[in-house]
Formats: C-alpha cells, structure tokens, sequence
C-alpha cells in the first residue's frame, strides 16, 4: 500500500483580461474499495465560489465561475490519497452471460458503444476478432487485447493532441496514454467486452521511495467488465495496482477531462501543467 500525497495544478495565462471564467475540474479522486481519500482540497485563484457535485459517470467534479476581470487562472489540487494493491483474480463468466448482461444492464450498454475517439479501424477490429477466435475466457479475452494494442504502440509525445481519435493515433503507431486507452477501448468493445476509460495519476517510478516527490502527469488506462470491473494499464503493459489512483472514468477522454470550460476574452492564452507525486508512507 501507497499513501500517495498528489499535487495538480492548471495555470493560464491570458494576452488580455477575460471578463469571464465558467468551468469545470475533475482532479479530485474518491474513496472506493481500492482507494481511501484521506484529504482533498482545490484551489482558484482569482477566488471562487466552489461547487461540487458528482456527474452521470460517478465523478467527482468541482464547478466555478470567475466573474471579475482577470489575466491569469490557476486551478490547483492536493490530494492524500491511500492506493491498496488490486486483486487481479479471473472471474467466472462466460460468454453467453456477458452477453445476455451486456444486452440488459444499462451500465454496461453504455460502456459498449463506440465514440467518435475510440471508433476502431478495420485492422484493430480484426486484431481483436483474432484474439477473440482463441478460444479464451473473457477476462483473457479481454486482457490479451489491451496488452496486444499496447505492445503496437509506441508512446511518444507530440504526435497527437487532446482532439485525436484512435484511428489518428493508430495511424501512426504512435501516442501518449490517451491515444492507447481509446485504440483499446475501440477494440475491446468490437469484441463485445463493455470497457470504459479511466483517469487519474501513475507514480511514474516501480518502487517509489517515502519523501521523494518526482514530477508526473495526468494518466489513463482501461477497465472492462468481465463478471467485475477489472483495469489494465496498456500505455505500460501492467496491471493496475497501487501506484495507479482513480480520479474518475467515462466513455472515453472527453467524459472525464481535468478541467474544462468557457471564457469570454481573447482567444491567446498560455498553459501550464504540472504534476507533483510524492510518497510519504
């Protein structure tokens, strides 16, 4: 178990006052039964009333609105936040049931349709047609298409952009997490296996060392369901454990963006991001 202390902020920078903000943050995680939240704060500055409420998906989100005029925008959280390992245990179900629950449960109904980002090519839908002709249990089904789409791709920066779809990204066999989970995603609902899209932060180092505070990063990988939800990382070819924590999950990236809104004001601004992960038990 990792008691991980996560430090994100968003800052922009505008060429001239914007007269005013409304948006959106979700870059709080919740406690669930693979994480406990122990505290959790967000910061605006220039300040703001602050509302929280959870969306349709099961997200936490924080909205605001900044309505005097201002130059700059900073939206800040820290968060404390125990990660427990997962059990990654096969469950017994077959294919007949996933359909029938598939075709039934809304919840699942949703997370099985395709988006305009997770839309599959014909070779990633063939790709997982292959895998599914193997004759294996969904659960495996499932897991060796995420770990086939992550080996293919190669993660690579400056590629892509927040807007791309799968195709784009499979295109060039090149991408960051985003990219991946949505190319698995595509195939693994193509196979009939209801997944979904998962965001939150990766300590980036294996065994990360009590005090050391290491620069990260927004991250992303996949759940699907199989008897239970069950997530895999295919951006770094490994089961979710306690260096992943969970911020909130939806169809794809645009379900669950950090921070997202609208601003009257002028179109040229600056953005920074950072990211800060520091183990302290």
């Amino acid at each position: 178990m990792n008691r991980l202390r996560i430090r994100h902020t968003t800052a922009f920078t505008y060429a001239a006052d914007v007269s005013a903000s409304y948006n959106e943050a979700r870059m709080r995680p919740v406690s669930s039964d693979s994480q406990l939240v122990l505290s959790s704060t967000l910061q605006v500055e220039p300040s703001a009333s602050l509302h929280d409420y959870t969306d349709y998906w099961g997200t936490r989100v924080t909205a605001f609105e900044v309505i005097t005029p201002h130059r700059s925008l900073s939206v800040s959280s820290t968060t404390l936040v125990e990660a427990r390992p997962k059990e990654h245990a096969g469950h017994a179900i077959s294919w007949e049931e996933l359909r029938s629950r598939a075709s039934n449960e809304m919840e699942l109904i949703e997370q099985l349709g395709q988006t305009r980002l997770t839309e599959p090519t014909e070779d990633v839908a063939r790709l997982a047609e292959e895998i599914v002709a193997q004759g294996l249990s969904p659960c495996e089904t499932a897991t060796a298409i995420a770990r086939t789409v992550g080996e293919s791709m190669e993660y690579m920066q400056g590629v892509t952009g927040v807007h791309s779809t799968a195709a784009e990204a499979w295109a060039e066999k090149k991408g960051v997490c985003q990219d991946i989970t949505h190319i698995a995603l595509g195939a693994l609902r193509s196979a009939g296996i209801p997944a979904r899209y998962v965001s939150g932060y990766l300590h980036p180092k294996r065994e990360p060392v009590v005090g050391e505070s290491v620069k990260g990063e927004s991250h992303a990988w996949v759940e699907w369901f199989c008897g239970q939800w069950t997530g895999y990382d295919p951006t770094n070819l490994i089961d979710i454990a306690d260096r992943h924590v969970l911020v909130g999950a939806g169809r794809d990236y645009s379900d669950v963006p950090p921070l997202h809104g609208v601003y009257a004001g002028p179109r040229a601004s600056d953005l920074k991001v950072s990211v800060e992960i520091t183990r302290v038990a």
